[in-house]
């Protein structure tokens, strides 16, 4: 081989060396470029990305201070509440129901606890509390421990470690004083002296079962919701069914407007005094994802589950009785 034919090979071999380089890092430098547009355009448009999951609870935040509960417990808590506004007792029951709830369950309604004790409050059918059934009922659970809590003479004016031990008999009488404050607080907005103090933060509430409509022209959602406040609240409220909103933009006397006037109803406008109105109100938001409830309004204020329920109760216009929606 020449002299110039060996330097020719010299000068071609390192071109053909660097063009290889590159065209082996071209696939990397494709998706690189993919992944650069596809983030610009995501960002561009950011509608178009899945929202996060909320972080499900509930919270009353009052000036007494601020309490934090699991949507479940949130739900026990208001129906210990209602349970006590039905017999019409003073909100110092409810705090001292709360406090031992708190204390023996944690406001859950265990099925079992030490030795045979069941529920809310760790009743036990051995010492004459009712049978395993009736005690993981929390509307029984709450009235026995009622019933036994009014028959403590100045049961209100005493310290609340003393009234929560007469009842209980407990092995650890001291505990139940490191609930006080946390009963108190979440009391004030249950009984509702402390309005809209409460909101549970939810994902979504599913939807009610579809079904016949009953006798009171209640869907079977509704009918739900209607049975539960009548066994916690009793007589306190009285429900009926909830005429369906038109659509938006429909005009009255329309076949839309029409159609929907005649569709059944979606809830329930409950018939509930002053006094009690926002302690229904938060119980039904309480209750959301148990009885499907999508929606609360009451005294100018309103709720909404789903992405809205991080809000909190907003600005709506006033009314006189509470509006419960049910999903579905």
């Amino acid at each position: 081989m020449s002299l110039q034919s060996i330097m020719d090979s010299a000068e071609n071999a390192p071109a053909r060396r660097r063009r290889r380089r590159w065209l082996g890092c071209l696939p990397f430098l494709v998706v690189i470029g993919l992944l650069v547009a596809g983030g610009f355009y995501l960002n561009r448009h950011r509608e178009l990305l899945p929202a996060p999951p909320l972080s499900e609870g509930c919270e009353v935040d009052t000036a007494d201070g601020v309490v934090d509960l699991s949507v479940a417990q949130m739900g026990f808590a208001g129906t210990i509440s209602a349970v006590a506004i039905s017999r019409n007792l003073p909100e110092r029951a409810v705090t001292i129901s709360l406090a031992t709830a708190m204390q023996e369950s944690r406001l859950e309604n265990l099925p079992a606890g030490d030795r045979d004790s069941i529920g809310l409050f760790q009743q036990r059918p051995s010492q004459g509390w009712g049978t395993p059934a009736q005690i993981s009922d929390p509307v029984y659970s709450t009235n026995k421990f009622l019933d036994k809590l009014v028959k403590i003479p100045g049961y209100a004016q005493l310290p609340l470690t003393v009234a929560a031990q007469d009842v209980q008999h407990s092995g650890y009488p001291d505990a139940y004083a490191q609930h006080e404050t946390d009963a108190t607080t979440l009391a004030g907005a249950l009984t509702g002296r402390l309005p809209a103090a409460m909101n549970c933060t939810v994902n979504g509430v599913g939807t009610a079962t579809a079904g016949a409509v009953s006798s009171d022209g209640l869907q079977p959602g509704a009918t739900a919701v209607a049975q539960a406040l009548s066994k916690e609240f009793g007589r306190t409220v009285k429900p009926v069914a909830a005429a369906p909103a038109a659509p938006a933009g429909a005009a009255s006397g329309s076949a839309s407007a029409s159609s929907s006037a005649s569709a059944p109803p979606q809830g329930l406008d409950l018939s509930v005094s002053t006094q009690h109105g926002w302690a229904v109100a938060q119980w039904a938001v309480a209750h959301c994802q148990q009885l499907h409830i999508s929606a609360v309004s009451y005294g100018g204020k309103s709720w909404h589950s789903g992405r809205d329920s991080a809000k909190g109760w907003q600005t709506a216009p006033p009314s006189s009785s509470v509006r419960i929606t049910v999903a579905g």
